[in-house]
């Protein structure tokens, strides 16, 4: 279909895909215009998404369209699976769509024009295009109209399509498949969808009328970072001496606050890394056999490594699935559902009581009952399929991107993160904004056993990084909601046990921050408790804060922010340009994890910005459908964004505050400019005002900005 690919084309690249519940990915929704200006962009978004008053006939479309998608594109949820799902949308859906009256309401020429349809859906999309009268000039824009007036879906399709793959889903999908569907819906319903166009004019008319959000945006930017630069600027870089322990961090900003608790309590040097520790890993449970991609979507897993447990896993796994197996088949059978809400309706009620009342008693009893179903094990990664020069390659580049090649302490922590909350479906968008929901326990815990590997130490001390012999590398977990850190390790000494001691201590100052910023003012000793509770509590609306306020992202030894307020609102990513003399370590760091920075800065600016139409709505008056996305009432499009309980303190006040991501980076201006100039991406970013960028000279530390026609200018 040469005559429509590239409009097709041309209208997907306007929306920005969305991951499913199950492992949510931070992204701008706005992706598909980062090309263009972000004032711009602005415009283009009002005209595209955040209209609220679409012509009936297009409301009408859309129900219609969402009814099929919520049956096809189901995950689970429902009971009956749509039939023939296997031949993909278009396919599958032509045979249906004759059954429906509310598409065709019996009318004999619209059921000719159904019976008449082409077998291909490349056949079908300029045949429906020229029924309904578009110009040739028109199309691209058209199809664009088809997919952003109703543009959850769509981002969700675009994840399928492109991310996921077409084929490796039961029920197949592709984005000319969507827009056959799409179209020949509207063909049906209203024949006159050409007024669109005109509509789409006018309103884009008008957007450019409206204020742009850039001028509070800039407001609030100019408050924040003049100050905080300055700060930054006068701050001494220093060498410390070798330290009691380091410990590495995600450079996530929750980490943050934590991080400066820690180093107050005792001689910690802690570092700052994306939380995959720079191995893309396909990690593989060899109890249940289930796998799973555990590094930043950007990056596609090279290598695979398979988690050993204890052998009472096994049988313990076998237990609990076949407990699971007969509690499903009693469910979902017509004929026992009735008898097992009658025969485990009062235990059921004690529960829910259990869990309303006292929710950490009732986790308590969970946690308990699945230990004796389910013993917890010990997790050891094998590196068999691992080489010898894979594990030092990682090894290598771990070590030199965050700029730890000497002083190394007796301890080293690898600690990676995730969040434990009850009854949220946005739980998987608080593990991390770029894994897809995924803890950094697996990570840590085979770079862990890389660096400890001997072979990995001499090739690492050819070239010229040595690790003392006394250095022992352990992995570990932060949990962002509760603030506990577990250590993953099998020995025991004085120094393990005051480390674990000094982060308890650490977590409880943390979570006493954290719970003043929700407004309640609490003891440290009380913190902990009182953050357990939040995490356990099945309807608790804002068991934490999660990334809120994000605006700074920061390329850095740790001693130029260590002695500053950073209010938890910094990605610290841990950097010496001394050890990268052509810029190859800050070419990652600005090409990956500040990309990411990037996606969730997005995130949470355009959710505060419009809820409505870039964010989830209310927690309270959602439903999950299909287990992959939320909708408001039963039949609205997917909300793609933060629900209004994670970056609002009320319905009408803001706690996350609108700023573009701020880049600093303590480094020459030379260096950078290297880096920027050779890639697209960053040009793109900085010189469409999407990202700031910042530089603090080591030579004289002057602030220079960047400006968008790429060169610098001092601040004043």
């Amino acid at each position: 279909m040469n005559s429509t690919s590239d409009p097709i084309k041309e209208s997907w690249a306007k929306i920005a895909p969305f991951w499913p519940l199950q492992n949510l990915i931070a992204a701008n929704p706005l992706q598909g215009f980062e090309n263009i200006k972000i004032e711009d962009a602005f415009v283009e978004g009002q005209v595209h998404f955040q209209q609220q008053d679409l012509p009936e006939p297009m409301l009408a479309v859309n129900r219609e369209t969402i009814k099929w998608l919520q049956v096809f594109l189901d995950e689970g949820q429902a009971t009956i699976p749509m039939p023939l799902g296997d031949r993909g949308l278009y396919a599958s859906w032509k045979k249906l769509a004759q059954f429906d009256e509310r598409l065709h309401s019996n009318d004999s020429q619209k059921m000719s024009f159904l019976d008449g349809l082409a077998g291909n859906p490349e056949e079908v999309i300029p045949s429906c295009l020229s029924y309904l009268k578009i110009d040739s000039k028109d199309h691209a824009q058209f199809l664009t109209i088809m997919l952003t007036s109703l543009s959850g879906w769509a981002s969700y399709l675009k994840y399928r399509t492109q991310w996921l793959g077409i084929t490796e889903h039961k029920n197949p999908v592709s984005q000319v498949d969507y827009l056959a569907v799409r179209l020949v819906i509207t063909s049906l319903l209203w024949p006159q969808a050409k007024d669109m166009l005109q509509y789409y004019s006018e309103s884009r008319a008008l957007a450019r009328q409206k204020q742009s959000p850039m001028n509070s945006i800039i407001k609030n930017e100019s408050n924040y970072r003049t100050p905080l630069l300055k700060l930054l600027s006068k701050q001494i870089i220093e060498k410390k001496d070798r330290p009691k322990a380091q410990l590495v961090f995600c450079i996530d900003v929750r980490s943050e606050p934590f991080r400066k608790n820690l180093e107050s309590i005792g001689d910690y040097e802690t570092l700052g890394f994306a939380g995959f520790f720079g191995i893309p890993l396909k990690i593989e449970n060899e109890v249940t056999g289930e796998s799973y991609a555990s590094c930043p979507v950007l990056l596609q897993p090279k290598q695979s490594v398979k988690e050993r447990h204890s052998c009472k896993a096994y049988s313990d796994y076998e237990k609990l699935v076949g407990i699971k197996k007969f509690y499903q088949s009693l469910k979902y059978n017509f004929a026992t559902t009735f008898a097992l809400v009658e025969t485990l309706g009062l235990a059921i009620g004690i529960w829910m009581a259990l869990r309303t009342m006292t929710p950490n008693l009732a986790n308590k009893l969970k946690r308990d009952f699945g230990s004796y179903i389910n013993a917890d094990s010990q997790i050891t990664p094998l590196l068999d399929d691992l080489s010898l020069s894979a594990k030092c390659e990682y090894a290598q580049g771990a070590l030199r991107i965050m700029g730890l090649t000497n002083n190394f302490a007796p301890l080293i922590v690898l600690c990676g993160h995730g969040s434990t909350t009850q009854n949220n479906a946005y739980a998987s968008a608080l593990d991390c904004g770029a894994c897809g929901g995924r803890h950094g326990a697996s990570n840590a815990r085979v770079m862990s056993a890389i660096l400890n590997e001997h072979e990995v130490r001499q090739y690492l001390a050819q070239q010229g990084i040595n690790i003392p012999k006394d250095t022992m590398f352990i992995a570990a977990e932060h949990n962002t909601t509760t603030d506990k850190v577990t250590l993953y390790t099998k020995y025991s000494s004085e120094e393990l046990l005051e480390l674990k001691r000094d982060l308890e201590l650490a977590g409880a100052k943390n979570s006493q921050l954290r719970l003043s910023d929700m407004g309640i003012d609490i003891d440290s000793q009380k913190s902990a408790p009182k953050t357990e509770v939040r995490s356990n509590n099945w309807a608790q609306v804002r068991p934490e804060w999660g990334l809120a306020r994000n605006a700074a992202f920061i390329v850095a030894p740790r001693s130029l922010s260590k002695e500053v307020n950073l209010e938890g609102r910094s990605f610290l990513h841990s950097y010496d340009w001394t050890q990268d003399p052509k810029g190859e370590s800050l070419k990652v760091i600005l090409t990956a994890p500040m990309v990411v920075a990037q996606w969730i800065n997005a995130q949470y600016l355009f959710s505060t910005l419009d809820n409505v139409a870039y964010g989830g709505g209310s927690k309270i008056t959602k439903n999950i459908t299909g287990k992959i996305g939320l909708m408001q009432g039963n039949s609205s499009d997917l909300m793609t964004g933060l629900p209004l309980q994670s970056i609002y303190k009320s319905d009408k006040e803001a706690y996350h505050e609108l700023q573009r991501l701020m880049t600093v980076i303590y480094a020459p201006r030379s260096l950078i400019q290297e880096v920027v100039s050779k890639e697209d991406v960053l040009k793109k970013l900085f010189g469409n005002g999407w990202v700031t960028l910042s530089c603090i000279e080591p030579a004289n530390k002057k602030i220079y900005m960047l400006e968008r026609s790429l060169t610098w200018k001092e601040l004043e």
